[in-house]
């Protein structure tokens, strides 16, 4: 593992990357975290669709052929539930009628594979640059309170000091509310390490027991609960 940058200040909006091919996902991701933005990504469509429900993400890049769920079905779900994140297309097919099935089914922009990086931020900078459609940024779970684009926690409302790290810790949790959350799963989503020899458990313990301090406020019962040789749940109803 590298060094571990421990900072309050969070980077710029949130993006969620739906692309099933793991080499492009990951040059993807790189590159765009590189130019600051936070970027969460789904190797399949199904995963990608309850991403996007949980998240309130500035803008989705989506890849039309995908396993578990098509891009098309994930972008028909997202406008039939009112979802108003910017939604930028990408896909193999150049033919006029996919784009402009893409366009008519909800897609802000589209871009045909392959492409130069360059061309996609250039992309996603003017989707971003569009006013309105922004979507709701903060969730909850119980009193917890957490907003995803300003990167600021609130429990009962009081605001909570955390650093980058517990941030994106409990944003998860409250994402994934009401639902067991196993080491396994922040390892991959919140530390963003690929699956190693060296056991994460010790570390994950750690900054779960530092969030709890900081959000528990002295509760005889913790809002974080851990289920014995599986992971962890944040209960709570949630908006």
């Amino acid at each position: 593992m590298g060094g571990e940058r421990e900072s309050g200040l969070g980077p710029g909006p949130s993006l969620l990357l739906v692309e099933d091919e793991p080499k492009v996902a990951s040059a993807l991701e790189k590159g765009l975290e590189g130019e600051g933005y936070r970027v969460d990504v789904a190797l399949r469509g199904d995963r990608g669709l309850d991403l996007a429900r949980q998240g309130g993400y500035a803008l989705v890049i989506l890849d039309l052929m995908l396993p578990g769920l098509g891009g098309l079905e994930i972008l028909r779900a997202m406008r039939g539930e009112g979802n108003p994140s910017k939604v930028l297309v990408l896909t193999a097919r150049d033919a006029v009628e996919d784009r402009v099935l893409g366009l008519d089914t909800g897609a802000d922009d589209y871009l045909v594979k392959p492409f130069a990086f360059a061309e996609l931020l250039a992309r996603v900078r003017a989707l971003l640059r569009r006013g309105g459609g922004e979507p709701h940024r903060v969730l909850r779970a119980g009193p917890v309170e957490v907003d995803l684009s300003a990167r600021w926690a609130k429990v009962d409302g009081e605001a909570v000091e955390l650093t980058r790290r517990e941030f994106d810790l409990l944003a998860f949790l409250v994402r994934n509310r009401g639902r067991v959350v196993t080491r396994e799963m922040l390892v991959r989503e919140v530390w963003r390490e690929a699956p190693t020899s060296i056991p994460m458990d010790n570390v994950i313990d750690v900054y779960v027991s530092r969030l709890r301090k900081k959000v528990d406020c002295g509760s005889e019962e913790s809002l974080i609960r851990t289920v014995r040789g599986v992971g962890f749940i944040l209960e709570g109803d949630g908006a």
